[in-house]
């Protein structure tokens, strides 16, 4: 690699990694690339992205970033996987790990946060923004419809007075 396509590959991760709210290292040696292929595509569907590179390059395009911390994780053939939403990046790589035990997920980051493989795993757990989000307009819709049932309910009771006293002077 000539010295101004690593600058460029170098400028290129530190801008990635500058904008990125969680980063996730795993080892994929001995993965197909058909099965690489897969993990690209899985990310880029969750909304995330997946970086290979020469770990002495992304150690230098960490440098002055939130996620710096993932530094010491870049020992052997490492995969730097990236997303803006916290939740993406890990859901979709332990996934990918539960299907693939070549695939061995090392740690992370969250911001400045330094996270473990047991940290992944339970960011993976949570819910997806949009999923929260769903849950908040459900919460507010909620109380809307409540109230609309209890409006309608007293004149559906007084209706029913009404046409229990009806039929009961029918019947005398």
């Amino acid at each position: 690699m000539e010295r101004a396509a690593k600058k460029d590959a170098v400028e290129a991760l530190n801008g990635v990694f500058k904008t990125t709210s969680v980063a996730v290292v795993a080892h994929y040696s001995g993965l197909t690339v058909a099965q690489m292929q897969n993990l690209r595509s899985q990310m880029k569907l969750a909304g995330a992205s997946v970086k290979v590179s020469k770990n002495r390059l992304a150690k230098i395009a960490l440098e002055g970033t939130d996620v710096a911390a993932i530094g010491s994780l870049l020992k052997g053939p490492t995969v730097i996987a990236t997303s803006d939403d916290p939740v993406a990046a890990p859901k979709v790589a332990v996934e990918f790990a539960k299907a693939n035990e070549k695939f061995v997920i090392l740690g992370g980051s969250m911001g400045t946060t330094v996270l473990n493989v047991d940290s992944v795993k339970a960011l993976a757990a949570l819910p997806s923004l949009d999923e929260l989000r769903a849950k908040i307009l459900g919460l507010l819709v909620a109380p809307a419809t409540k109230i609309a049932q209890l409006s309608t309910a007293p004149a559906a009771k007084l209706a029913r007075v009404v046409q229990a006293y009806a039929s009961k002077s029918e019947a005398a």
